[in-house]
């Protein structure tokens, strides 16, 4: 008997390692003669570059953490951390960029992702050729433009004055500056994971207000980052750019400048290519249970978040892939032929999942039966 567990992590109590590792050892509690596999999930959130890098170290890869000084969405001095696997880099926006680190001090028209540009010039400084970037838990909305000024491009106003850091200022872009640029840098392959089909505009009205953003600061930063696709030759109608508070649309259009075509750039469904990575549709489809998970359970979780994914992998597999789902609240109605369990008790996250891990198994043998 083969199972395998892939969830994502359960945001601010356990990672998706942790999560995966307590799920699994309350199955093994249950079921000892099962194969139970733990293959840790992410979706182009928080926790992307981590399950990437362990993919990679599955296929034998030698994958390197690196850990630099940069600065928060705030423009504050942190640590951030990121994974080479040969030369390939694995990042996060959240890593230097993320909503948590700065939850006591938002700012949403000012915050930038020019810390998470850091880490990309750092990668590439170290022979990295290909940036695969997860997108999901910035705190800025500034159309990647934080990322460009990192690598030596700045945003100017019709008069030739610098642009200040942030969303906000980006209505008063006139050019793109590029005569300081990390050419080298800016030429890497890019592959942009978004947990978000959102398009540019909504990186404004559905998520700035989530980073702080009050009516009006909405209004002025939807207008920026429209204005910013106008000037950058983006589609504003793109799927997939509205993640990151829309850092597609600079990425985009450096590498295109650089390049002349867009070859050297995609952005697409994070759950999407981690799944793939972790040779996920192979594994599900000789599975006897897959279990996943996340810290709630809604109407988004099936919209190209971790839980959706693993779901569709399950039901179009043949026969389908019985399908468990670990969650700390089940706010929708699960997947038909589903098992779906609540986190419960007081105890520890640990304790937690394995006994929700118990209850999947359970579940799963009684059907069995």
């Amino acid at each position: 008997m083969l199972i395998i567990v892939a969830p994502d992590s359960f945001k601010g109590t356990a990672t998706a390692v942790e999560a995966a590792e307590g799920i699994a050892s309350g199955i093994r509690s249950v079921l000892p003669e099962a194969t139970v596999v733990s293959l840790p999930m992410a979706d182009g959130g928080e926790g992307t570059a981590a399950a990437l890098a362990n993919a990679a170290a599955l296929d034998g890869a030698l994958v390197h953490t690196i850990t630099l000084p940069t600065t928060d969405a705030v423009g504050r001095l942190i640590e951030a951390s990121y994974y080479l696997a040969g030369t390939t880099a694995f990042i996060d926006v959240a890593a230097a960029t993320g909503l948590p680190a700065v939850a006591d001090s938002l700012n949403p028209t000012q915050a930038d992702s020019y810390g998470t540009g850091v880490l990309i010039a750092d990668a590439q400084s170290r022979g990295a050729q290909h940036i695969v970037l997860g997108l999901g838990g910035s705190a800025s909305v500034d159309g990647g433009m934080g990322i460009l000024s990192a690598l030596g491009a700045y945003g100017h106003d019709l008069r030739g004055y610098a642009l200040p850091k942030g969303g906000a200022a980006n209505v008063r872009l006139a050019t793109i500056d590029t005569a300081q640029l990390n050419i080298k840098a800016g030429a890497l392959d890019y592959t942009l994971l978004a947990d978000t089909r959102a398009i540019p505009l909504e990186a404004a009205t559905m998520y700035a207000p989530q980073k702080g953003a009050d009516r009006q600061e909405v209004a002025l930063l939807a207008g920026a980052l429209l204005h910013l696709c106008e000037v950058t030759g983006v589609d504003k109608n793109s799927e997939f750019y509205g993640a990151a508070g829309g850092t597609p649309i600079a990425l985009s259009w450096l590498s295109a400048t650089l390049w002349g075509n867009g070859g050297h750039f995609s952005v697409s469904s994070g759950g999407t290519y981690v799944a793939e990575a972790l040779g996920l549709p192979e594994r599900i489809s000789g599975a006897d249970l897959v279990v996943t998970g996340e810290g709630r359970f809604d109407e988004q979780s099936t919209t190209g978040k971790v839980v959706g994914t693993i779901a569709q992998l399950c039901a179009t597999s043949t026969p389908p892939t019985p399908l468990g789902i670990v969650a700390g609240d089940i706010a929708a109605d699960v997947p038909p032929e589903t098992f779906g369990v609540e986190l419960e008790g007081s105890g520890s996250m640990p304790d937690r999942l394995f006994n929700a891990g118990q209850e999947v198994a359970r579940a799963y043998q009684a059907r069995s039966l």
